[in-house]
């Protein structure tokens, strides 16, 4: 595993955790899906600065309102009976930090995040998956981003059932770990995404922060076991996303979600894409 030089792991990802990490880069060799090579440049001067400045971007209305309750309905139905073997996350970390199986009065025991849901063909969320990771409106926004043609390399669908944990500040290029340059993510909003309902943070102008060392995430707030600091003199912002609103952010910009304080329950589609460059390093 690849880390910034000096840095000491002392929490390292082990088990199903790590299994799926080791899929993910199977994947960007040798499972990806190709994009296809058309470049538009559908972002006018201004948002291209913003996104150059800041490190992330939001595109509003990317998708229509009735696609986004589309594309939840389908996860949903998939998950109407809880977790999904061999498609559902079944270990992750607990309330009291262990990294293990979910602990039944966790939220998210009967709704886990589903990790690359594009690579299963025989299931509804499958070809969904796939269509949208590789539609020619995420991919004209990608392109011209990335200034290349992307390459899209995992999906993965978060359920936010009310008084799920959320995801601490973290960059999404220490697990993907590709180079050069780094990786894209595409957040697609499938409801109203606010501070009541895990929205995203983005932290401005860490778009070209480097890859940190991170410390451990507080597993009573957050799932996930890793935790970036925010800059010293840098604030996390949440923007206000309604359906079908998408997300791009860079791999080096700090971002986290917020736990689900909310009383009903909300659902995001996230892409992760890179450069048909870029190997894992």
């Amino acid at each position: 595993m690849y880390l910034p030089e000096g840095c000491i792991v002392k929490y390292p990802l082990r088990g199903k955790i790590w299994s799926q990490l080791q899929v993910l880069f199977e994947l960007l060799i040798s499972e990806t899906a190709p994009m296809t090579e058309t470049l538009t440049r559908p972002l006018n001067e201004q948002q291209m600065s913003d996104f150059q400045r800041d490190g992330f971007i939001v595109v509003r209305g990317l998708f229509s309102h009735d696609e986004a309750v589309a594309i939840r309905d389908v996860f949903m139905d998939m998950a109407k009976d809880g977790p999904v073997k061999g498609l559902s996350e079944m270990s992750r970390t607990q309330v009291d930090g262990k990294v293990g199986g979910y602990d039944p009065s966790d939220p998210l025991s009967f709704y886990p995040r589903m990790m690359n849901p594009h690579t299963h063909d025989a299931k509804p969320v499958g070809p969904l998956s796939m269509r949208y990771m590789t539609d020619p409106r995420v991919e004209a926004m990608l392109a011209q981003l990335m200034d290349e043609p992307p390459f899209a390399v995992q999906s993965m669908f978060y359920f936010k059932p009310p008084g799920a944990r959320g995801q601490d500040f973290h960059q999404d290029n220490f697990y993907l770990r590709v180079k050069p340059g780094t990786c894209m993510a595409a957040w697609v909003a499938l409801d109203e995404c606010d501070i009541d309902n895990g929205g995203m943070m983005c932290v401005p102008d860490t778009g070209s922060y480097p890859t940190q060392c991170p410390t451990k995430a507080d597993p009573k707030l957050y799932f996930t076991i890793h935790h970036v600091d925010i800059p010293e003199g840098k604030t996390a912002v949440l923007p206000l996303l309604k359906p079908g609103d998408v997300l791009f952010f860079n791999g080096q910009t700090i971002s986290a979600r917020v736990p689900m304080s909310a009383k009903t329950a909300s659902a995001d589609l996230l892409f992760a894409i890179t450069s048909p460059r870029a190997r894992p390093r």
